[in-house]
């Protein structure tokens, strides 16, 4: 029972640690202006930086797991163990940080638990995850290349290219996903519940975060919650006119 505890608490501080963050920050990229950190790495500070926040935030979400795994403990717990992980990275407990958006964690977990327990089916989220990295890596690498472009949208507080909003649909898709090829290919259901949880926290992250702020802009809440939880932001345009 003891070693059950501790490898979900540490696992959630574990998850907590704000590598990419970190990264970002040194890099020189200003938070409060870059939707996805890893391709805003990719793109403004290089490949291998990138890369680097990509694999550590994948393995956060392993490592726990497979410590669990390799432990022999209960096939809940190492479940468990990943979704504490991915709650750490979005809600870590150090004063002034407020976590990340978890989906590179969650996909690291999403595989490793397909994979120790042979939910081989929930792999079909990949391409719900690729897809919409892929669009969006596409559109973004064009919009950088153009500094005009983007002076542009920034003076004339354009709205969001649909294009863009193909990485957040994508990855909510595919945590979708997961849980329901478990359901329907008879998997554990221990491992289950651990693929739905973890589409839980995703999406309590997302209809939460900064939600205060949204609704000061903004009275059509329903809207609000409903582009939150499909594409992981408000849509609304920043110092434009608040809605009736």
């Amino acid at each position: 029972m003891l070693a059950e505890f501790v490898l979900i608490g540490s696992g959630y501080l574990f998850g907590s640690l704000p590598f990419t963050t970190a990264l970002a920050k040194v890099r020189g990229l200003n938070l409060s202006q870059e939707g996805d950190l890893h391709i805003a790495l990719w793109h403004k500070a290089g490949k291998m930086p990138a890369i680097l926040a990509g694999a550590v935030d994948f393995l956060k979400g392993a490592i726990p797991m497979l410590i669990g795994f390799g432990f022999g403990l209960s096939d809940i717990v190492v479940a468990f163990s990943g979704v504490a992980v991915t709650a750490g990275e979005m809600w870590p407990p150090f004063p002034g940080c407020h976590g990340e958006k978890g989906n590179s964690t969650g996909v690291g977990v999403l595989m490793t638990l397909a994979l120790l327990y042979e939910a081989y089916m929930t792999l079909l989220s990949l391409v719900s995850f690729a897809t919409g990295a892929a669009l969006a890596y596409h559109y973004e690498k064009h919009r950088i290349a153009s500094p005009e472009a983007m002076n542009r949208e920034a003076k004339l507080c354009k709205p969001i290219h649909p294009i863009v909003l193909s990485l957040p649909l994508g990855m909510i898709l595919g945590f979708i996903v997961a849980p329901v090829a478990s359901w329907c290919s008879k998997g554990l259901t221990k491992i289950t519940l651990g693929f739905f949880a973890l589409f839980i926290i995703i999406a309590v992250r997302r209809l939460t975060a900064g939600l205060k702020a949204d609704l000061r802009k903004s009275n059509n809440t329903t809207i609000i919650l409903i582009n939150r939880f499909l594409f992981d932001q408000s849509l609304i345009k920043s110092g434009g006119p608040k809605e009736k």
